[in-house]
């Protein structure tokens, strides 16, 4: 009985044990922050082992409606350098999001009024991508940065609410201002503005 008893004291002690190991990263904290010795629902891409801001898993952020990370590995050329090419990644992505995001609201407006064919409707979002760049993204900014161990910059670049509508709203109208003819086939039967505001207002909540 003394030996049956040892045996079960010895296995839940093992237990034990594996069930706090499973709970460490990294084996320590990171930034002396106590994150290492948490549950992680985030680690760095490239640093699986190690926990990472909500916001590198694409977690949404307070006060962001549209956001994109951008990443750069560490270079000899500087943190400066390296930052600079982590939010170009980012704009990249930003940009090609926006882009979804307005073609499915041109989409669903069609939808829902019934304003020409499919065909129509593509040749539309292709002229409202176009006017969507890098350069075009006014009111994106640096929300937060972070560095892992091994020296990759990560930074967030994020839209608000406002700006993300105004944006869309202004790509739209100037399309329709350079290609009338492809927007009378869409039915737009109601003034450039007004239309533009109409697909746009759902644009930060998509």
């Amino acid at each position: 009985m003394r030996m049956t008893t040892a045996i079960m004291l010895g296995v839940v002690a093992v237990a034990a044990g594996c069930t706090t190991a499973a709970k460490k990263v990294g084996g320590g904290a990171m930034g002396g922050n106590g994150v290492g010795t948490a549950t992680v629902e985030c680690v760095f891409p490239d640093a699986r082992n190690e926990p990472a801001p909500a916001w590198v898993c694409d977690r949404p952020v307070d006060g962001v409606a549209l956001s994109a990370v951008g990443a750069y590995e560490k270079t000899g050329a500087g943190i400066g350098f390296q930052q600079g090419q982590a939010l170009a990644d980012a704009r990249v992505k930003l940009a090609q999001q926006m882009r979804v995001r307005v073609a499915n609201l041109v989409k669903q407006y069609a939808e829902t009024t019934g304003a020409a064919s499919t065909e129509t409707v593509d040749k539309v979002n292709s002229s409202v991508s176009k006017l969507i760049t890098i350069e075009t993204l006014t009111g994106s900014r640096l929300r937060a940065s972070t560095a892992n161990s091994i020296g990759t910059i990560y930074v967030l670049v994020g839209l608000d609410p406002q700006g993300t509508r105004a944006l869309a709203q202004q790509a739209l109208t100037s399309s329709m201002r350079n290609d009338r003819a492809l927007w009378q086939r869409f039915k737009a039967d109601k003034a450039q503005e007004e239309l533009a505001a109409e697909i746009a207002k759902g644009v930060a909540n998509e």
